[in-house]
């Protein structure tokens, strides 16, 4: 109180307006509830949010905040839900069903196959409970009494360890003691081990004598990616499940599925370049889409070129003419096409495994056909053609020499330079001969053929037979076809296989004569067709062709030709008494393809030598 004051009727503490005590005790005393703050008036006209890009920002954020990744959102919860892996689903199923289940499991295979997912699934299978549910069972549900614990990994029967981080006997003695008791609230205690490779020496002996010999309420599951690092007194122990890779047919199904669900678009070939690159794994197909699904505008589809930007593929019909090219001896053209391939961003090393992939399809392609190389039919056509053109001898030397190319790729200072020397290098010993044939030809006194240097049009080749050859030998005379079915012939003699189905397929011939070609272009040729012909020709024959595509009335393709000879066939065999006979002792027996058996070799019979009595 001062001089000063006015108010001397009240008590001192009310002298001025000063708060003495905090705002929020007011309750704790029993004082009335305060008055609305004035603050909360001018909050009212903020909820509206009336500015739009304001909002879209939020909601962006809120997006990101809270999104979740393809391969965790996407994660199996049942046994129906994995993908590729119906063996070891099978066989669980039946051991459950039968009650033979055994105490230990040993999951492997690659990554991202379903290792850790099927570890989870499996401790709920053992511990699945519902109202209808009280046994062992893969029958799982979304409303079990431990499901959601065991899936969040909070459950305290199952105890989730990473191998890799705990690698020493100690964190194995914290097993062995709590397996002793029994579970707290679930059927089993089930310890899932990931990685399980990563354990040392004595960690695993340590465990041998609990997995052997474990407590009835214990359950054993392991994963890992490197089986063979897992001692075999380990294996004898467990029930071991191989997880296989995912076929590419599948794993591209599952991934348009998820992109549907996902409201976005992407092409059926983009999402098999992303199968391709995932190896069989589906959480890196699963990343990899999740990666190509923002390479759009939502509403938009994902094209096929813009992931392979984004893997950094080469586009494999390119790879498979770079594969033609170098298998025909053609080497500044296979060098040209690598050198654009490589302009795009085609990684050398990719490039590289791309050809050998193209060798072991056409090497497939020629013994088991097409449908082995599980491409897309226009593809496979093509590799198959290549391989019934090349030697398997050929195919299989190309393997070996690709194999060493690509270490000395991926240890080279410059890759592409290492890969041109590799394309040069291929082609020159494209045509050379095998070791046992080059020996005949060699006793035989025969001109050693092979090398680049005549198709090629630049150098290299031809030095290993000049060197050999004791004596000069004659240039082989040059082909000089006299009609169009001669020139296909000698297409497919040259191995090029692009240009002769390009013919056989586009191709109606008006008029031919030596050094002039006229024909009637099917619709859908290529628009370099004829200039690659003329060219081809020339190379070939020594000769200028004309080649012109401006005729009128051509007659019919080759593979018109064919269908109609084979369609002719087909009829005179089904009108064979002897087939419509069987035909109608099988009823719905239907006449499957034709085949020409090749005519049996008879060999003549030796007559047995007689021997001429001695005379006396």
């Amino acid at each position: 109180m001062t001089d000063s004051d006015t108010n001397l009727d009240g008590p001192p503490w009310e002298e001025d307006d000063v708060v003495q005590r905090d705002e929020n005790t007011d309750d704790m005393f029993g004082a009335p509830a305060a008055a609305p703050e004035p603050v909360a008036a001018p909050v009212a006209p903020v909820v509206a949010k009336p500015v739009t890009a304001h909002a879209d920002v939020e909601a962006h954020v809120d997006d990101g905040a809270a999104y979740q990744v393809l391969a965790r959102k996407y994660r199996p919860r049942t046994f129906e839900d994995l993908i590729g892996q119906e063996a070891m689903v099978r066989t669980l199923t039946n051991a459950f069903a039968t009650g033979r289940i055994a105490h230990a499991f040993m999951l492997t295979g690659v990554r991202g196959v379903g290792k850790t997912t099927t570890a989870r699934l499996l401790a709920r299978a053992l511990n699945n409970e519902t109202d209808v549910i009280d046994r062992p069972s893969l029958t799982l549900t979304a409303h079990g009494r431990h499901d959601a614990a065991i899936m969040a990994g909070q459950h305290m029967d199952v105890m989730e360890m990473d191998a890799a981080s705990h690698t020493g006997v100690n964190d194995i003695r914290d097993i062995l003691e709590s397996v002793r008791y029994a579970p707290v609230e679930a059927r089993y205690k089930v310890y899932v081990l990931d990685e399980v490779h990563m354990l040392s020496t004595q960690a695993f002996n340590a465990l041998l004598k609990t997995l052997e010999e474990p407590p009835p309420h214990a359950k054993f599951i392991f994963a890992t990616t490197e089986i063979r690092k897992v001692p075999v007194t380990i294996l004898s122990r467990c029930q071991r499940f191989d997880l296989r890779r995912v076929e590419p047919e599948i794993l591209v199904e599952h991934l348009g599925r998820i992109a549907d669900r996902e409201g976005m678009k992407i092409e059926t070939d983009a999402l098999a370049l992303i199968s391709r690159a995932a190896e069989g794994s589906v959480r890196d197909g699963l990343s990899l889409l999740d990666q190509a699904l923002v390479q759009a505008e939502r509403g938009e589809t994902v094209k096929t070129e813009t992931v392979r930007d984004m893997l950094g593929l080469a586009d494999r019909t390119q790879t498979i003419a770079l594969f033609e090219s170098i298998m025909a001896g053609r080497t500044p053209e296979a060098l040209e096409s690598f050198r654009t391939l490589y302009g795009f961003g085609a990684d050398p090393v990719q490039v590289t495994n791309d050809l050998l992939e193209h060798c072991h399809a056409a090497s497939v392609a020629k013994m088991l056909g097409p449908n082995a190389t599980r491409l897309p039919n226009d593809q496979a056509q093509k590799l198959a053609a290549l391989g019934a053109a090349i030697p398997a001898a050929t195919l299989s030397r190309t393997w070996q020499m690709l194999l060493k190319a690509l270490d000395e790729v991926r240890r080279a200072p410059n890759p592409a330079d290492a890969v041109e020397m590799a394309i040069v290098r291929l082609a020159y010993a494209a045509d050379l001969p095998g070791p046992e044939e080059a020996l005949k030809r060699l006793q035989s006194s025969e001109p050693l053929g092979g090398g680049s240097a005549p198709r090629g049009g630049g150098g290299g080749g031809g030095g290993t037979s000049a060197q050999l050859a004791a004596r000069p030998v004659m240039a082989p005379a040059l082909p000089d076809p006299q009609t169009f079915e001669q020139v296909v012939a000698l297409i497919g003699e040259k191995r090029e296989v692009g240009l002769q189905m390009d013919v056989e397929r586009y191709v109606k011939p008006v008029s031919f004569k030596p050094g002039a070609i006229v024909y009637e272009s099917v619709q859908g040729a290529p628009i370099e067709l004829a200039r690659k012909l003329s060219a081809r020709l020339r190379e070939w024959t020594g000769r200028t062709w004309l080649i012109a595509a401006n005729g009128q009335g051509g007659a019919e393709t080759v593979i018109e030709i064919q269908k109609k000879a084979r369609a002719a066939e087909r009829a005179e065999v089904e009108a064979n008494p002897f087939v419509q006979a069987v035909l109608q002792a099988f009823p719905g027996a239907k006449l499957g393809e034709i085949k020409t058996i090749a005519p049996t070799v008879v060999t003549p019979e030796i007559p047995d030598v007689v021997e001429d009595d001695d005379e006396d």
